[in-house]
């Protein structure tokens, strides 16, 4: 089959606020083939700068965008994403943000091969990779925001306990922002919320920047309150800081890896930055492929792998194919509170089941449908022209 369309949709609430929040606006990406079959990504990236990677006049022949590389060419097989990638990533080489945009794109050639080949994508992973096909449930951790207080935080964590959550990871806010005495206090109001029983995970929003000593000083405050690690206290490329970091052996594991957008980034933390979690974003990283090679890399070097995935559950659902037959990787970050936007975007997301597990979908490609009419109304549309050429033109949904 051919590829006849890579199409691109900007989605965004109404108002948008500098608050750490991803599920504000999105960048979906679909595309279609000649035989009927379409496939869905999501980008977690700007969407505005990703689009122009899909759709910016050719340059040179290493500025050559990813509808253009894309569109016309056969999809038939496991193997011909694996040359898509590779052509669409060459024909980009000077692109800087090209792994990180086609990311919606290379999730959205998955979907399309599952539904051609009728297996979800985790199966088509593991047969390419020789390993288990075999499924595993995961514990999902609930993933939100502190409170702009102590107090606030202890309402946010009880109320995720009344759920049922058994996990729950609190991150970014005004940790680091208002002194030790207060980072303290936020750790120790989710851990009272949550109970003495539940996992709790500490997201610092890489506020200490390269200053490790601050981060190893507040990770010896925590322990106390027996995290299961302390996320991001420094910059997504402080490779050097976290090596130092770790070689402190600071009481709770140290946690990274969202912010790469291409494996070697990841690569750098896990082998030079000595993280014990690694935490990768299929729609950061160039998508399912990459994220794969990473949990690779996380199985060869004894550490747990995690997937990042503050956004919707169509990036759940991709994130969930790369590491479901991992039974040793068993932590789910679960978007638990995000916007209006985020929880519309599917029909049928992911549950949690009476065991308190969330289980991969056996469905062809990534196992989740979306619900075009009820996202609708958050399409902005968007034409990029250039002289007196449109260069793109969003087209209805």
């Amino acid at each position: 089959m051919k590829i006849t369309a890579v199409d691109l949709f900007y989605l965004r609430m109404p108002n948008i606020t500098t608050a750490a929040d991803g599920t504000q606006d999105t960048l979906l990406v679909r595309v279609r083939t000649d035989t009927g079959l379409e496939g869905w990504g999501e980008c977690d990236a700007s969407p505005l700068v990703s689009m122009t990677v899909y759709c910016c006049p050719m340059s040179h022949g290493n500025i050559i965008n990813i509808r253009t590389s894309l569109i016309g060419e056969t999809l038939d097989s496991p193997s011909d994403v694996l040359r898509l990638s590779e052509q669409v990533l060459r024909n980009g080489l000077d692109i800087q943000q090209i792994q990180h945009a086609y990311s919606g794109a290379e999730i959205a050639l998955w979907d399309v091969i599952g539904k051609k080949l009728d297996k979800p994508v985790y199966r088509i992973l593991a047969e390419m990779s020789g390993t288990s096909d075999t499924a595993h449930p995961k514990l999902p951790y609930a993933s939100v925001l502190f409170g702009d207080t102590p107090e606030a935080t202890y309402e946010i964590a009880s109320g995720l306990r009344e759920q049922g959550y058994r996990a729950a990871k609190f991150g970014w806010g005004p940790m680091g922002k208002f002194g030790e005495a207060n980072d303290i206090a936020l750790v120790r109001a989710a851990r009272e919320g949550m109970g003495p029983d539940a996992q709790i995970m500490i997201d610092a929003g890489v506020v200490w920047g390269t200053d490790y000593e601050t981060a190893y000083t507040r990770a010896e405050a925590f322990a106390e309150f027996s995290p299961t690690w302390l996320e991001e206290p420094l910059a997504p490329d402080a490779v050097d800081a976290y090596g130092a970091l770790t070689e402190k052996h600071p009481s709770v594991p140290i946690a990274a890896g969202e912010g790469s957008s291409i494996y070697r980034m990841a690569e750098d933390l896990i082998v030079n930055g000595g993280i014990q979690f690694v935490q990768i974003d299929a729609g950061r990283i160039g998508g399912i492929m990459p994220s794969f090679r990473v949990r690779q890399l996380a199985e060869q070097h004894g550490i747990q792998y995690v997937n990042h995935t503050f956004k919707s559950h169509l990036s759940l659902a991709s994130s969930l194919h790369v590491f479901a037959t991992n039974p040793d990787f068993d932590l789910l970050e679960y978007p638990a509170a995000g916007s209006e936007l985020s929880q519309r975007l599917v029909k049928n997301p992911f549950q949690v089941d009476p065991d308190g597990m969330v289980r991969v979908r056996e469905l062809p490609g990534l196992g989740v449908d979306m619900d075009t009419e009820t996202i609708r109304p958050y399409l902005a549309p968007v034409r990029i022209e250039v002289g007196a050429d449109t260069v793109y033109e969003q087209t209805p949904i």
